[in-house]
């Protein structure tokens, strides 16, 4: 059935969760390269806050998600990996995946296999395919690294741990409670640390008998920064991926050469992705773990499309674990 409108979420000015919208508009058919999609569940990111407050800026009026799993309903002229009827997921631009259905470029949608279900999709891609980029891309890793994750129990966080311990690497994760810490460590992290008990970068001093870690992996931000670099052992590589506490302030570069000739970099996933080819191999990299049993994607948040606000109030407060996802 052809779908001729949709709601979706969009803000007009940025700010708090109050400023998300809904409202119903008309979805057109698939040009050139592109592909129409009804959606089953969309996925929940902070990246979406970011573009919420403005802290990414998007021209106003926006709408708002990047990450969905779905049916596809038609395809454009030259799509050739995609079918009408066809299990999709994507993590992928323009912003606009808060919605039933929608048209989009078709190059990023991911064919899903049948035994990955429609809420796990829309809550794995945009992390899993982090996930894949910060352990397999950004840096070699070898079994035996050992490596400080922050916010081990969010979304990104219990993908990684189980990444993590699949391929060998030691994990130290950070988290802001203790029963946060045991779901860390029960999704296959070494160790981790409350943050909010302890000085995180003394502990990973004593867990690495003072040598420090080879890669940290930081989306925290502002908060995190300084000790981050803290624990790194020397010529280690320091990887900020995000922002949840906020913008990293201006880096000194000698800082990096009084730690010992440390690395920094601030990659993003669409990087990553921009290439038909390299996405889609990316996402079957990250189906096939997920496939295999050796990451499990954990959603311990559903909220209805209408509850848009409540869903970023949870997750900017700190209070969600695992993945979040809008059902449709």
């Amino acid at each position: 059935m052809k779908t001729t409108e949709s709601r979706a979420v969009f803000v007009r000015d940025f700010g708090g969760p109050e400023n998300l919208l809904i409202e119903t508009r008309p979805v057109g058919d698939p040009g050139p390269g592109e592909v129409r999609l009804r959606h089953a569940a969309c996925g929940l990111n902070f990246i979406d806050v970011y573009q919420r407050t403005g802290l990414y800026k998007l021209p106003l009026p926006a709408t708002l998600g990047l990450e969905a799993a779905g049916i596809v309903e038609a395809v454009g002229e030259g799509v050739t990996h995609l079918h009408d009827g066809m299990r999709v997921a994507y993590a992928a631009g323009p912003p606009g995946a808060y919605c039933e259905a929608r048209v989009m470029p078709a190059a990023q949608v991911c064919p899903l296999p049948e035994a990955i279900s429609f809420d796990e999709g829309a809550a794995m891609m945009l992390k899993g395919m982090t996930v894949n980029y910060l352990f397999r891309r950004t840096t070699p890793l070898q079994p035996g690294d050992t490596v400080l994750f922050h916010a081990a129990a969010g979304g990104v966080g219990l993908i990684a741990c189980q990444w993590a311990a699949s391929e060998g690497i030691t994990l130290i994760g950070t988290a802001g409670s203790d029963e946060k810490c045991a779901l860390a460590r029960d999704h296959g992290a070494t160790h981790c640390i409350n943050y909010r008990d302890a000085d995180f970068v003394a502990e990973v001093k004593e867990i690495t008998g003072g040598k420090g870690v080879d890669v940290v992996m930081d989306s925290v931000g502002k908060d995190t920064f300084d000790g981050s670099l803290a624990c790194l052992k020397p010529l280690g590589m320091m990887i900020t991926f995000g922002n949840a506490s906020g913008p990293v302030p201006p880096v000194d570069p000698a800082r990096l050469a009084a730690g010992g000739s440390l690395k920094l970099t601030r990659p993003t996933l669409f990087t990553h992705t921009a290439d038909h080819d390299a996405c889609q191999a990316m996402a079957r990299e990250v189906f096939d773990k997920v496939t295999s049993g050796a990451v499990k994607i954990r959603i311990d948040q559903r909220f209805a499309l209408d509850r848009v606000a409540d869903a970023h109030r949870a997750l900017e407060a700190r209070k969600t674990t695992g993945a979040t996802i809008l059902t449709v």
